[in-house]
């Protein structure tokens, strides 16, 4: 099966920080034994190198590149123009949030998030408890 994760749900489990609900939890690990795929949007990327930068994360950009690039389980998502496009359907306020949401409407992946706007809003199948 292949699914998206936010960047909450990336920097929490490539840190071992944080908690995850059960069922995010079950699939992540089921990645990390090569049973699923989870695809990272290029946005959280982004993301992980303004927090660690502005301190407000324990890892950096490079942390998350050594863990996920020797792995066939996790894959970048280029930002592209047909993504964008997708994003104007997607309304949500928070431009990060919107973007991922749209790679994974885009993609018609279901994404792995607590985010109760994301969750709330239904654009996307959301998995996490």
């Amino acid at each position: 099966m292949e699914y998206i994760a936010d960047t909450v749900t990336v920097i929490r489990h490539l840190s071992d920080s944080g908690e995850i609900g059960k069922h995010a939890k079950q699939i992540l690990e089921d990645t990390d034994k090569g049973k699923s795929i989870i695809y990272i949007s290029a946005i959280t990327l982004a993301e992980v190198l303004y927090l660690s930068e502005k301190n407000r994360i324990k890892i950096d950009l490079q942390d998350i590149k050594k863990k996920i690039i020797g792995s066939n389980n996790y894959r970048i998502i280029d930002l592209t123009f047909d993504i964008v496009e997708e994003a104007k359907s997607v309304k949500l306020n928070e431009l990060h949030d919107r973007l991922i949401v749209a790679t994974a409407k885009h993609f018609n992946l279901p994404i792995l998030t607590s985010d109760k706007i994301i969750t709330d809003s239904k654009i996307v199948k959301v998995i996490w408890k």
